[in-house]
């Protein structure tokens, strides 16, 4: 391959050196730099090739999310459990009567439901 040289006025055999010069000076400045360089390929590395990458933190996010949101859920549950053995322990007999429709031996009890159309 041979580059023209205007300041000389001749065809001369480019080198690898003069051809990589000339492709190098075409750069913007902050892509020639160095530090600019390696601090992009570090970046790179720990957005996408790293053990602890973005992806991977973000699913990491979502499931720490879900599980404050289901933390939240159960521990509504265990209050409503918790106030309903409180009142089954005051009031043990009517418990009795309305989740197990037990009766005494003198008594009817009827059962009403709604029907849904």
């Amino acid at each position: 391959m041979y580059l023209c040289h205007r300041q000389y006025g001749r065809t001369q055999p480019g080198t690898m050196n003069e051809l990589f010069d000339t492709l190098l000076n075409k750069l913007p400045a902050p892509l020639r730099n160095r530090y600019f360089l390696t601090a992009v390929a570090f970046i790179a590395f720990m957005v996408f090739f790293d053990r602890h990458d973005v992806l991977t933190q973000i699913r990491l996010q979502r499931t720490v999310n879900k599980l404050e949101q289901d933390k939240v859920f159960y521990q509504g549950q265990i209050e409503a459990a918790e106030q309903e053995r409180l009142d089954m322990q005051v009031n043990k007999e009517r418990f009795a009567r309305e989740q197990y429709f037990m009766q005494r031996n003198n008594e009817d009890v009827f059962i009403i439901t709604k029907e849904e159309d």
